[in-house]
């Protein structure tokens, strides 16, 4: 439930999604929802520190969001036999995404089967609706999960763009050639 405290000069109101705002006296707040229950926050204080902790949450989660994003998605992408996983980290070389994951399906029905239990587990989990594209026929899916981009082939699509190739700072940069 997430929910705003408004300090006036001499009251307090706590608002969320389903409530009505009910004005008492200095020091006080009462919050009645739609079922007629009240909740009373005794103090300025009170309401504050209620306030804070809500915002404190919010900021770890976006903190945390990231590399728990990319947790689940590796643990769906192994839960479902995706084969030949590559994480690749485009921090800097992009501003579309943190991590980009290439993984290889068997077949049709394997490479859909691997990005419908993705999309499962995303949305299981509270990271909302990716957006997917390549789904009906199933050579090529890509999921945007907003930080991190999966990408789900069969392995002769796979082969044919070979994105990681595209992605990837290689081992040793070759020397230049002299101009001489």
């Amino acid at each position: 439930m997430r929910g705003t405290v408004a300090a006036a000069d001499s009251a307090v109101e706590l608002q969320t999604g389903a409530s009505k705002r009910l004005h008492e006296p200095a020091g006080l707040s009462c919050v009645s929802n739609d079922h007629g229950t009240r909740k009373t926050l005794t103090t300025v204080t009170q309401a504050r520190s209620a306030a804070q902790a809500a915002a404190d949450q919010a900021t770890s989660t976006v903190a945390h969001s990231v590399d728990g994003l990319l947790e689940t998605i590796v643990a769906s992408l192994d839960d479902s036999k995706a084969e030949q996983p590559v994480t690749i980290d485009i921090k800097g070389k992009s501003p579309i995404a943190d991590y980009m994951v290439v993984v290889s399906g068997r077949s049709h029905r394997h490479v859909g089967a691997i990005a419908d239990h993705l999309l499962r587990e995303l949305k299981d989990k509270g990271y909302g609706t990716a957006r997917v594209d390549g789904l009906p026929a199933c050579d090529w899916v890509l999921i945007d999960a907003s930080d991190v981009i999966v990408h789900i082939f069969r392995p002769e699509v796979r082969d044919f763009y070979n994105i990681e190739k595209m992605w990837q700072v290689p081992e040793t940069a070759p020397a230049p050639a002299d101009l001489n």
